[in-house]
């Protein structure tokens, strides 16, 4: 009951059709507008769909500047085990790794391989493509929203995020599960850490020793999500309008990125993006616990409005609208897609 509570007080928390229910009404009003439902892949034409549904995290991947993301390799669904471990070892990705599909749901089915039993385990459960990547070195992650109109000489950042990840510090005395039940953001994710970790979360840490339970910043999966909308300066904008136009017609979308340093961000060196996401992308600085849902509402109505902005001089270019009927079938195929990453 007071994990509940918590959720209802907590409108971070709220599911995300719920939340949307104001920005759906200014949806249909530029849909209208647009005369197309599904106007949103004119935003980033290079990629599918814009990046809303059913875009390859891979293909993105491809798009940006070799030295700015992990090593990755894609594993097609139904791959063997040796065939993937002859992949790894080819392209020199070493455990501890990453695992995460190709076509991602908010964090689901993410998840750090220590082994090849682990490996062999995700491979055997997944049911759709997905990735294997290395280990992101750096301590820190932001994600910096990206906005530039097609007449635009430069882009702009519109908010940052910093993350904070499920880490829990040891006392000496309560076991790891203890630890996560005294505060309801970790708690709200013991099911999937007692899945995950099994008879580890027994294990009793010593005072002041931390443990990272979920080494990547994801919401769903417990990190604490802070407004570091004050971090934007010139530098840090010119570098971030960097790496966007070297990705042939990105202009609106959410960087998701891992430093060491935010002065060494600011100059390029010591980072790697661990996401690039398209239209689908959430000004995620709303979920910082000291904003209202109004201020998250505002964010929405605000970054709606420059994807609409974006798609409509797109299409006056030439970049047509996603066909009704097309859409229609993406969309379906989102569905199936979902299932099966939420059911993983």
């Amino acid at each position: 009951m007071k994990l509940f509570f918590h959720k209802v007080t907590n409108w971070e928390y709220w599911p995300f059709k719920v939340l949307y229910v104001p920005i759906y009404f200014l949806w249909a009003y530029y849909a209208i507008k647009a005369r197309s439902v599904f106007f949103f892949n004119a935003s980033n034409p290079k990629i599918k769909n814009g990046g809303f549904i059913m875009e390859s995290k891979k293909q993105i991947y491809d798009l940006l500047p070799r030295e700015c993301y992990p090593n990755t390799i894609l594993i097609k669904e139904n791959t063997g085990l040796n065939n993937i471990v002859e992949k790894i070892v080819e392209n020199r990705i070493y455990f501890p790794l990453i695992a995460k599909p190709d076509i991602g749901l908010r964090g689901s089915g993410v998840k750090k391989i220590r082994n090849v039993f682990e490996l062999s385990e995700y491979a055997g459960k997944a049911n759709f493509d997905f990735l294997l990547q290395d280990l992101i070195p750096f301590k820190n992650e932001v994600g910096i929203f990206y906005v530039r109109h097609p007449h635009e000489k430069e882009g702009k950042i519109t908010g940052i995020v910093s993350k904070e990840f499920l880490i829990v510090t040891g006392d000496g005395i309560s076991t790891i599960e203890g630890l996560i039940c005294k505060t309801p953001r970790f708690q709200l994710q013991l099911d999937v850490l007692r899945e995950e970790y099994g008879d580890q979360l027994q294990q009793v840490l010593k005072y002041g020793e931390r443990v990272n339970l979920v080494p990547f910043g994801n919401h769903a999966r417990g990190a604490k999500f802070l407004d570091g909308s004050d971090w934007i300066t010139p530098k840090l904008t010119a570098m971030i309008d960097k790496i966007a136009k070297e990705v042939p017609e990105f202009y609106f979308g959410r960087f998701d990125i891992m430093y060491n340093t935010f002065e060494e961000l600011e100059r390029g060196e010591k980072f790697q993006v661990v996401e690039l996401n398209g239209a689908a992308s959430e000004p995620t600085h709303i979920y910082d616990p000291k904003h209202s849902v109004w201020f998250a509402w505002k964010e929405l109505a605000r970054h709606i409005t420059y994807m609409y902005e974006i798609s409509a001089a797109n299409h006056k270019k030439g970049v047509p609208y996603l066909n009704y009927k097309v859409g229609i079938r993406e969309y379906k195929l989102h569905l199936t897609q979902n299932s099966k990453i939420v059911n993983f």
